[in-house]
């Protein structure tokens, strides 16, 4: 268990999957007590791609640092149980649905009644009010019915499809989780009172978006409000939904917006990116490749597709290391692609202690991505 500035406090994660065990691993991290209750058999996460019975590397990548209680919380002997333990912690954390919390003895009326001052975490698919406030969800869920699936419009075999491997609202969720503790027991160690923290997959997934969930008039004539009313006529005309995609993202393909500047590039030999947000970086990376700026004299926000098409012809011409000795020598914010399966080893994230080497009591040494105290 880490020393740091939440030694001393006791956290009940009372949370299963990704998002509650991740913001409660933060937790620990930072120094507090985590004991971590798992019904009989273990929770869900425990259970998927076991190496080992009852062990999963998804499982302990989010649990680092916990204790343990088994407790069927169904009992009502286990319920007792869990009203005497948070007599003693600080914090309880559940991700369940409302009438779950209640029927299991865990509903925040029901805990601060032995604990007045706690903090209580209540971490959702949707948030506690309105019509999918009953409907529980994951991450794939949450992204569905945030947009984020669709923000840059992958499909699969004609069906919506994930852009990636992570789980962006959980993950972000769990950071949420982190901070809204934090700063009610800051607000806790102001004025002793205790409070709700909520938080939810939709949240945290539409703010993933940011500019693009936002609603500016003033901004939006030629963008958002086109996009919307041409939604609006392909679902009147019932357009189906992938060919709608698919013309979207083919509309797209002359790249507005940040063209040859924020993107993935193939090499001689493999992949990497550049993201030139800034004029700076723009000219940095003109000067790095000596080539005149696709967008110069360009009406709008359009880059030709043959002036991108030559740029990536050019960069297959040299192989990842010699680009990127190039671009640092210009200062071009650009990475090799990596895949995380190669990081361990990796120069930039043993230096920076990115990596924790722990002993597991059951399963052994392993290493995890993890700050590293100073």
């Amino acid at each position: 268990m880490a020393s740091g500035p939440l030694d001393g406090i006791r956290i009940l994660d009372l949370t299963q999957i990704i998002a509650g065990p991740l913001g409660c691993m933060l937790l620990a991290d930072l120094g507090a007590e985590v004991v971590k209750v798992e019904p009989p058999g273990g929770e869900p996460w425990r259970l998927t791609g076991q190496f080992m019975p009852g062990e999963s590397k998804a499982y302990q990548s989010l649990n680092r640092g916990k204790q343990s209680v088994v407790l069927d919380l169904t009992v009502p002997a286990c319920q007792d149980a869990i009203h005497e333990i948070v007599r003693g912690c600080d914090v309880a954390v559940i991700n369940s649905r409302p009438d779950v919390a209640k029927r299991l003895g865990v509903d925040y009326e029901t805990l601060t009644r032995f604990r007045p001052d706690l903090v209580y975490v209540d971490s959702t698919a949707f948030g506690r009010q309105g019509p999918w406030a009953h409907r529980p969800g994951y991450d794939i869920v949450a992204q569905a019915a945030s947009g984020l699936l669709m923000h840059r419009g992958y499909l699969e075999n004609g069906f919506p499809a994930l852009s990636g491997p992570a789980a962006p609202a959980d993950f972000t969720t769990g950071y949420a989780i982190a901070w809204g503790v934090c700063a009610a027991l800051f607000h806790r160690e102001r004025t002793g009172r205790g409070q709700v923290v909520s938080t939810s997959l939709l949240t945290n997934a539409l703010m993933l978006q940011t500019g693009s969930f936002m609603s500016l008039p003033v901004a939006d004539a030629d963008r958002r409000e086109p996009f919307l009313a041409d939604l609006k006529e392909s679902r009147a005309n019932g357009e189906p939904f992938n060919d709608f995609v698919r013309r979207r993202r083919t509309s797209a393909d002359v790249v507005a917006g940040f063209g040859i500047y924020y993107r993935g590039y193939l090499t001689a030999d493999g992949a990497l990116t550049v993201g030139c947000l800034s004029p700076a970086t723009r000219a940095k990376m003109l000067q790095a490749l000596q080539i005149e700026d696709p967008m110069e004299g360009v009406t709008g926000r359009i880059a030709p597709v043959d002036a991108i098409r030559a740029v990536e012809d050019l960069l297959r011409t040299k192989t990842t290391d010699e680009w990127m000795a190039i671009f640092d020598r210009f200062g071009v914010p650009a990475s090799p692609v990596w895949f995380v399966e190669e990081l361990l080893d990796n120069p930039q994230v043993i230096e920076n202690g990115y990596a924790v080497h722990l002993d597991h009591d059951l399963t052994g040494p392993q290493e995890m991505a993890a700050p590293r105290s100073r």
